[in-house]
């Protein structure tokens, strides 16, 4: 700025100045050089813009190269460089914590305070790397050019050029532990067996397939709802379809609420299978009746849920199941390309005597080869034997078919991702790192994933409409009038969501599951053993144990409330009138005023209106009465307004001052 320009600016401001050498107040040069200052930032953010704006362009293609000179070429790819980082087509927690300049830690816990889930070795596809970075972190994100095997695959999608093929679907089992599970599995292993098996399954491995009708089909035998979640949390999908086995003299049991709630957070398709048919007392149109209570809509009743009704024992009804498996794997268009690099998930593992660490693996895309380099979290090896369901040793398996791995260096936790590095020292790296990284999380100080207070907070920022719940009760009837109150805790804006509730103890499947959800566990009038309280604490959820309803109820409710955006209430303190508008170079336009009505604030807010329109909202930063710098000036007084931002008001505007007020606002039921 040059010295004819400051002494503009300070005659405009009301300062008499005859010359560079004349004294100026203190108070009139401290506004002098926050003006000064405000220029200088625009100015910067002007330049940053148009030089982000030059780099976008030439990425874009909208700008030629010839259409620039040398040195905006370099300004261009320079702020490109800057705006917009490369990643490749996935990215691991860890690798996205760097980008964004966050630490693991810190991302894992923004992401499940966000309702999502998350762990150490979780991926992510670029698409959703670059949401999540600029809608979290403000931080620009571009995918790279895909690598030659992932252009293959998108050349073969469905079908054609050697891409995505059809494969078997995985079908997990689940259900009441008195329901027929059990024998279900087996009788479907063995009247379904594939071709040259004959002889029966001579090792049982945690997984097995069968052939209908010329098409195979995966089953995996889980222990249970805990390991079904447990491998959803470390991120496996490794289920494409859960088979909800439901006795029909017993109709919907504890159990199996639970799978219906564990398989509706794995968010896969439900084909129920209605067993005991051939039972005296058996009553499959009751337990369809009862599905509807779980939102379950069988086809028959205008839903979408698949149902067979079938007879373990007997056989009855079997063939009707597969043929429900592979119409819902038909509709949800399963693929997978063997050409890919090898991908899959560990559904078991144990540590053999004689033949050391051994794991079940789902390959899920990709060929696995025997001599294969793998990673698998912590864990590396090399692929030395790979054996099928069967007990029959193999040299390749695709996707979709279960394995028995051996060579790994150690036994690996269930859940885990294996992938194939390009030879065993890299995979040992990768598996240093992963193991580097499962330290620094587990050294870190706990942060409660989902707590009462935090949600406060939480949702006040816009982060969280729905709060979670998991709730465990002494009797039914406790359990019914909990779930009933709480169902009524909803309006436009928030609401209460039960994730589960069932009789009795708190136990390791109801932490499992509010890990995976960011629920909270509400205990009334019962227990949770310490060691189930150890997990929780260790998995950052948190319990909350009531023996009083109505402390429960007003608890939720006040944790509702605090979700709530409070209402912006606004209270118009007075007008003015723009006389004349005096034009200071570097600066902008300094509106001389009267004030027609109310008051004029300093620091407050500020609408502009020409020809009753609003063309300027934001804030009166300066406010003078002749030389001084004031607070207030009242109706009928002349002053001097400056609008930070705004520098094109012009005589016969209108200002309206006002003042914005946040109030609480109460769940009105």
């Amino acid at each position: 700025m040059s010295v004819e320009e400051a002494i503009d600016l300070l005659v405009g401001l009301g300062v008499e100045v005859d010359e560079p050498s004349s004294p100026v107040e203190e108070a009139d040069a401290e506004i002098f050089r926050e003006l000064v200052a405000e220029e200088r930032r625009q100015n910067k953010d002007l330049q940053r813009k148009q030089k982000r704006r030059k780099a976008d362009d030439l990425v874009a293609g909208e700008v030629r190269l010839d259409e620039l000179t040398a040195e905006e070429v370099a300004e261009a790819k320079a702020a490109a460089d800057t705006s917009a980082i490369e990643i490749p087509a996935e990215v691991t927690l860890r690798q996205l914590a760097e980008l964004v300049s966050s630490d693991p830690g810190t991302l894992m816990y923004q992401l499940q305070a966000a309702g999502r889930m998350a762990s150490v070795n979780m991926k992510f596809k670029a698409e959703e790397a670059i949401t999540l970075a600029a809608d979290m972190f403000g931080v620009r994100l571009r995918k790279a050019a895909p690598p030659p095997e992932e252009a293959a695959k998108k050349e073969g999608k469905k079908g054609g050029g050697g891409g995505d093929a059809k494969i078997p679907p995985v079908v997990t089992i689940m259900g009441h532990v008195d329901h027929g599970k059990t024998t279900l599995l087996d009788a479907i292993r063995h009247s379904n067996v594939v071709a040259g098996e004959a002889g029966g399954i001579t090792q049982h491995i945690g997984a097995y397939q069968v052939d209908r009708n010329g098409q195979l089909i995966t089953f995996i035998d889980t222990p249970g709802h805990e390991a079904f979640t447990e491998m959803r949390a470390r991120g496996a999908q490794v289920t494409d379809i859960v088979i909800l086995v439901v006795a029909a003299d017993d109709g919907i049991m504890p159990q199996t609420v639970e799978a219906i709630n564990h398989a509706k957070a794995a968010q896969v398709p439900i084909i129920v299978a209605v067993n005991k048919c051939d039972v005296q007392g058996a009553d499959p149109d009751r337990v369809k009746q009862q599905l509807l209570e779980y939102n379950l809509v069988p086809e028959e009743y205008g839903g979408e849920v698949l149902t067979a009704e079938v007879s373990a024992i007997t056989g009855d009804g079997l063939d009707d199941l597969l043929d429900a498996i592979l119409l819902v794997a038909e509709v949800e268009e399963l693929g997978g390309n063997p050409r890919l690099n090898p991908k899959g998930t560990v559904i078991e593992a144990h540590l053999d005597r004689g033949r050391g660490p051994v794991a079940t693996v789902i390959v899920r895309d990709g060929t696995l080869k025997k001599g294969d380099a793998l990673v698998v979290g912590a864990v590396c090896g090399r692929v030395r034997t790979m054996l099928d369901s069967s007990g029959k040793e193999i040299k390749s398996a695709g996707p979709s078919t279960p394995v028995e791995v051996l060579g790994l260096s150690d036994v690996p936790a269930v859940g885990e991702q294996i992938e194939v590095a390009k030879d065993e020292r890299r995979a040992r790296k990768l598996a240093e790192e992963y193991a580097f990284d499962l330290r620094e999380e587990q050294n870190r100080p706990v942060d409660v994933q989902a707590s009462l207070e935090d949600l406060f907070a939480q949702v006040q920022a816009g982060e969280i409409a729905t709060l979670n719940v998991i709730v465990k009760a002494d009797v039914q009837g406790s359990v019914e009038a909990i779930v009933g109150k709480l169902k009524g805790f909803r309006n436009q804006d928030v609401a209460v969501e039960v994730k589960h509730a069932a009789v009795g103890p708190i136990g390791k499947s109801d932490i499992d599951l509010a890990a995976t959800t960011g629920a909270i566990v509400i205990g009334f009038n019962t227990s949770v053993e310490p060691a189930v309280r150890k997990i929780a604490d260790d998995e950052g959820v948190e319990i909350r144990l009531y023996a009083i309803i109505y402390q429960l109820l007003d608890d939720l409710r006040a944790a509702l409330e605090g979700m709530l955006q409070p209402e912006r209430r606004e209270e118009v303190l007075g007008h003015a009138e723009v006389l004349q508008v005096f034009k200071i170079s570097g600066v902008g336009n300094i509106a001389g005023c009267r004030v027609a009505d109310g008051v004029m604030r300093r620091n407050e807010n500020v609408r502009v209106f020409r020809d009753n329109h609003v063309i300027f909202d934001g804030k009166l930063t300066t406010l003078k009465r002749v030389k001084e710098t004031v607070n207030d000036v009242s109706e009928g007084l002349e002053c001097g307004i400056y609008l930070t931002g705004y520098r094109n008001v012009v005589a016969g505007d209108r200002l309206e001052c006002y003042s914005v007020t946040n109030i609480a606002r109460t769940l009105d039921l």
